[in-house]
Formats: C-alpha cells, structure tokens, sequence
C-alpha cells in the first residue's frame, strides 16, 4: 500500500502547532464579551453566525489528524455537558504552545507528560476549598444585601401574572467573615481569625472554614432565614467580572421570582433556583427570562409533592424565525412548525378533544425495528425490480391510512421520519402526523392521555390508544395566531401534560442557531449545577487559586516522599530528568490559566491589552503570595467584587457586587480534556498518509518532509 510516513516528534512538532493554530480561531470566544463571527460556505454562498466553540469547529475544514482529534475532544464535551467548550479550545491552543518551548528547551516528552498531569491532579484537589454547595448557594443569594426586606415571588408574566407569593420575616442575623492573618502558614484554607460584622457589611459568600478534621466545609451562620428583596441584584453581562450597574435588566425581569415549592421546602428555595439561573447564565439575559419562567412553572407543580428540582426532560425549544427575539416565551405543550395544509387540520381540531397515538419508530414501510435494521455503511441500490412501480407503496399507504381511521385516530406523534405521501393522505383525511418528535415528548404524552408507544401501527389496538390531546395555533403574547409563510407553529397539549417549549425568536436567520445554543448552555448550567449540588466561585477565582497553587509547587523543592516516586520510571536518568525540569513544566502549566485569564479580562474591556491584563493578574498573585493563605485572600477579593478588577472600574463605587459562579465537573473536565489532547498529540511520533492524497503530498513543496514508501 503507498503511502506517506512523516516524523512529528521534532522541536517544532507539527501536531501541536496544528492545535495551537486552530484554537486561535476561537480566541474570541472567550469570556463575557464574546465576538461573533460568520461562517460563509464557499460551495452555496450561505453563512452562519456563531459564537461557541462547538459550531466553529463544526464548520471548519478538520482535513489534519490532529484536527480531528480536537473535534472528537470538542464533541464529546458539548455531547456530555454543553457547556465549557471555549475554554477547553482555548486551554488546548495555550498549552500546545507551552509544550512546544518545552520542548524547544530540550525536555524529555516523559518529564512533560509526567509533570503535566501530577500538576493538574494536584490543582483540582486544591480548587476544592472554592466549591459551594447548592443549598448555601440558595441562601446566600435570598440574604444578599438586605436585614429585613420583602421576598416576592411572582411567576413570570408570560404564564401566569396573576400568581404570586409574598411574605416577610424579621431577621437578626450576622455572618462569620474570616480575616486571615498574614502570617505564613502552612495550610492557606485555615482560619484562625474570624470577625463577626453584619451581613450587610460584606457579600454572602459562605465562609470556609476548616474543622478539626481537616475537611472543608461551607458554613453560613445566622438564627434565622434572611429574605432580602429579590429585585435588588441583576447580572450585567458575566460571570466573568461582573457587578451591579445602573443598566439593570429590564422591569419583567424584576417581576419574575421562583415558588415556594410546599411547607417542606427550604424557605430559600422561593427565589433559590431563579437567582441560581442568573448567576449561571453569564449575561444571557433573554434565556434567563426563559429559564426562570421554566423554573417558576416547575415549582409551581411540585408544590404538592414539595419537590423544587429541575427537570430538563421535560423542556423543549422550538425556533421561529421571522418574529423579533422580544416575542420569545415559554408555553406549556409543545410547540412545533407545521405545514399550512397542517394548520388547516389545527383549526378544525380547536377546542376538541383528540384521540392520539404515539410510534417510537419510523412511519415508513421499509422501517425495520432495532434487531431488523441493516448495517449503516451498506446501502441497498434496488432489492428486486419493482415491475408494477408505486404499487407496493400505495397498498402499504393505503393499508396505514385504513387502521388510523377504522381506530379513530385524530393525531399521531412520531420519533422518527414519516413518508411524505401518507402524511399529505393523512392531511387530507384530518389526520395530523408529526414527525421527528423527542422521545421525552413522547413519554410526556403518553402519561398525559394514557397512550402505549407502538413500533408499528399493526399493533396498534384500542389500549394502544390515547384520549385528551388538543392542538391549536401558537399565539404571541399579543393574543395574535402567527403565519410564517410555509411553516406555522402550533401547539399541541394535554391536560396538566408538565411538557414545556421555549420559543425562541428572532428576525435575523443567521443568529438562530446562536440563540437556541445559547438557551441550551444555561440550561444545562442549572442542569449540572443541581446534578454536581455545588458550585465553583466565579469570575477567574478558581483559575486564579489555580496559578497561585502552581506556583508554590515550583518554587518548593521536591519533597522526599516524591523523590522515591523516581524507582518508578524505568531507568534512573528519567526519574532525575523529571525533577530536574519540575519547575519549567510547571510554570508552563501555569502559562495556560495565565493566558486564559489574560485574554477573558481583554475580551470584557477590563484590560486595554495582554501586558496590562497579566500584570493585573500576576499583582494577585504577589498579594495572594504574600498573604499566608491565598485561597482566603481570593474570596475576599470575590466577596468585594475586585477579583481581576485592579480596584477599578465603572462599578467601583457600588459596595454591592452580584456573585457569579461555575459548573464545577464541567470546568475541571474541559481543564483535563484540553491536557489530555495535548499529551496524545505530544506523544505521537508520526505521521503516516495512505490513498490518494499521497500523491498530493509527492507534488507538494512539504514532499522533502516526508518519507514515501
């Protein structure tokens, strides 16, 4: 077989400098203030806009190894958490770099891998001490700013104005707030220190404090729930740097607050999960006014099972293009574009009560259920010659449409494709099919109106049969049914089906696919953030502990217990090399949350160029040095606001500041992906090309960097 075979193992590595190139691309993408870019399609001329990570590499042209080992990495954090692709992007291009003058210095590759990775482990240990738990989260946000206030709590004005919850409760509280002496010790989460102020005094950030067993804890002290007024707070742009402005979100966000979810619930949780969403949401205003109307509808059902969890499953989006992105709203059903032909049927099923059935399977004729399907990489041209052509199709249509109507069926859901001419025989005999629904809609449906899910219609029977569904046109919040054209939503229901859409709006067709991505990011935050029942610190406070940290380990020397760590490597010269460049690869490490800061602080205006963002951040790491314990010096800085601030800014005569705050498995997952990469593209030593495109490569001005074989 010919093929091509190319060393990649040298200074400059090939592989790495692929990597660093493409994750230039998303530099951007970073932080708050985030720059849109367009994606143009040479071959139709059509563009896309985007401003996340996992579209810029889906529409990149990947044709490198390494290119593609990015994608797969990218993929696979977008498919598990949606959240903490940039900064995966931006930490692989930063330490790909930092390999490369690592091994510009002649760094065994084993030394790098070794000390990379013990580095990593070690600074996700430590960033431990900055994670908050949920419930404190929740209290903390109800007890802000304010002794004694009014918490009110209202559902948003797109369900339910009329609904609201107030009450009062007096409140004698004061919140322990460490001060940490700066002498030097040895463990920087201990607080010897402490002095008890009113709450108003500082932020709500629990203290940590570290007991007699050493674990950290997170504690609020006070003898009473504190409710302060939830309007006070609002979120300007981001978790990164953000405080309260003069620019508050608009009015309907202040008259939106969550429920109280039963006598049983925690008294926080009135407001708990609205506030949560908005410091999760990183300045995405218009899908935190969705995601708290979601959160209050959710609550409001739970109240008798005094349950106030999140649940994803039962949240859908729908996208209308054509309407202006202040017609977005959540309505409980689903939602769904249809045919005009379709929306006829619609208008002539309003206000009836429909029989439905639900197929958890294709409604095609050739569809075969799981078992019966043929292989994915085989397609058949023609199994037999059709001699009598269209008239198989026709019996199989005719057959179908025969059992829909003989059961009396007024709506059928369907997971997967529908033939298109049963559905137009269907239209015309007012019966509605809807194709491509989620299988979450379909379990929703199905305990609604008692529908049994079939695979294929044969086994369709009366029990299989649902009772209850009811369809009519969406309408916008004016009362107005909407007509986009060829496509016209409509909204299907069912009793106290708990199923409900974001529709998200806009008038510009190239920022579609932005604001549904960005909708889904802030809710799988809130997802995750319930799911891991903590938080980290936000605004750089983690990656900042995480510089701080990195840097104690490489000015100290290599502890015993480490030195006998070199009898495991092979050979002792290996064990010594790696402690030799212990501190170089380190601080290479270091490079990485140092650019990514840098960078974040450019994009949100905080710094007017790199040098001024860096020496911002390394002036924090000398006050943090010299404090005897730099993770408490850090929550100082977060509880003030300040945190990579300089002590400046529009905002700094505000002495209250909105806490943000971050995924936790998200982030540290992105951090170990991003080095993960980076180390298998370090560790590969060649290259090898097969197929046509070595002949590509025998004709190229790169041929003399390749041998052929």
């Amino acid at each position: 077989l010919p093929m091509a075979f190319r060393d990649v193992n040298a200074r400059r590595h090939t592989g790495l400098q692929q990597l660093s190139s493409l994750a230039l691309a998303g530099r951007t993408l970073l932080g708050p203030m985030k720059s849109c870019k367009f994606i143009v399609d040479e071959s139709t001329n059509q563009s896309t806009l985007i401003c996340s990570a996992v579209r810029l590499i889906e529409n990149l042209d990947l044709t490198s190894a390494a290119g593609q080992l990015l994608n797969e990495t990218i993929q696979a954090q977008n498919k598990e958490f949606r959240t903490g692709m940039s900064t995966l992007l931006f930490l692989v291009g930063a330490w790909s770099n930092a390999v490369v003058e690592c091994l510009q210095q002649n760094i065994p590759v084993s030394a790098i891998v070794s000390v990379m990775s013990e580095g990593l482990n070690s600074c996700c240990e430590r960033v431990q001490c900055l994670q908050i738990s949920i419930r404190d989260v929740n209290r903390e946000l109800c007890s802000s700013s304010v002794k004694s206030r009014t918490c009110q709590v209202g559902h948003d004005s797109f369900l339910n104005p009329q609904i609201s919850l107030c009450f009062q409760e007096e409140v004698s509280a004061r919140e322990v707030i460490p001060i940490t002496s700066c002498s030097h010790r040895e463990d920087d989460c201990d607080f010897n220190k402490s002095l008890v102020l009113p709450l108003a005094s500082f932020g709500s950030v629990a203290s940590l404090v570290k007991p007699a067993g050493g674990k950290n804890t997170s504690v609020i002290s006070g003898s009473g729930v504190i409710i302060s007024d939830c309007n006070k707070q609002k979120l300007t742009h981001s978790r990164y740097f953000s405080t309260l402005s003069k620019s508050h979100f608009s009015s309907q966000q202040g008259n939106f607050r969550g429920y109280v979810s039963g006598p049983s619930a925690d008294p926080c949780e009135c407001c708990g999960l609205g506030h949560l969403a908005v410091t999760l949401s990183h300045g995405n205003e218009t899908s935190v006014k969705l995601l708290q109307s979601i959160v209050a509808y959710q609550q409001e059902r739970a109240e008798s099972s005094g349950s106030s969890q999140f649940n994803i499953a039962e949240v859908v989006t729908c996208c209308l293009l054509g309407l202006p992105e202040s017609y977005s709203r959540v309505s409980p059903g689903f939602v769904i574009l249809v045919s005009p032909e379709q929306a006829t049927v619609v208008k002539h099923f309003e206000d009836k009560p429909l029989r439905i059935v639900l197929m958890d399977g294709d409604l095609t004729e050739q569809y075969r259920h799981l078992g019966f399907n043929r292989p994915h990489n085989v397609r058949t041209i023609l199994e037999c010659p059709d001699l009598q052509e269209g008239r198989a199709g026709d019996l199989w249509e005719s057959s179908t449409l025969d059992t829909l109507i003989n059961f009396e069926v007024n709506l059928v859901l369907v997971k997967g494709s529908v033939c298109e001419n049963l559905m137009e025989r269907c239209t015309a005999n007012r019966i509605l099919v809807i194709g491509s629904v989620a299988w979450d809609v379909l379990h929703a449906f199905g305990e609604a109106t008692s529908a049994q899910p079939v695979t294929y219609l044969t086994q369709l029977n009366p029990a299989c049969v649902g009772s209850g569904a009811q369809v009519d046109l969406w309408k916008a919040h004016d009362g107005r049914a909407m007509g986009l054209g060829e496509l016209v939503p409509v909204r299907i229901k069912a009793g106290r089906i708990p199923l409900l859409t974001a529709v998200l709006t806009t008038a510009v067709a190239t920022k579609m696919q932005l604001i549904e991505d960005q909708f889904w990011t802030l809710v799988y935050r809130l997802h995750h953030a319930l799911n891991d029942k903590k938080v980290f610190l936000g605004g750089g406070a983690v990656e900042l502990l995480c510089l701080s940290h990195i840097q104690m380990l490489a000015e100290q020397p290599l502890e015993p217990a480490n030195k006998n760590t070199v009898k495991e490597f092979p050979s002792p010269w290996l064990g010594a090399s790696v402690a030799e460049y212990r501190s170089v690869v380190l601080q290479a490490l270091a490079s990485g949350w140092k650019q990514y800061l840098s960078v974040v602080m450019c994009n949100a205006a905080k710094a007017t160029s790199e040098l001024e963002a860096c020496a911002t951040v390394d002036h924090h790491l000398k006050k943090a040095a010299d404090c005897s314990s730099p993770s408490a010096y850090i929550l100082k800085e977060f509880r003030r606001g300040d945190l990579l601030r300089g002590g400046s800014g529009p905002f700094g005569d505000l002495g209250e500041h909105l806490k943000v705050y971050d995924n936790v498995t998200a982030k540290t997952e992105a951090w170990r992906r991003a080095l993960d990469l980076v180390l298998l593209v370090l560790q590969t030593d060649a290259e090898i090309i097969t197929g046509p495109k070595k002949d590509q490569l025998l004709n190229s001005g790169v041929s003399s960097e390749f041998m052929f074989l």
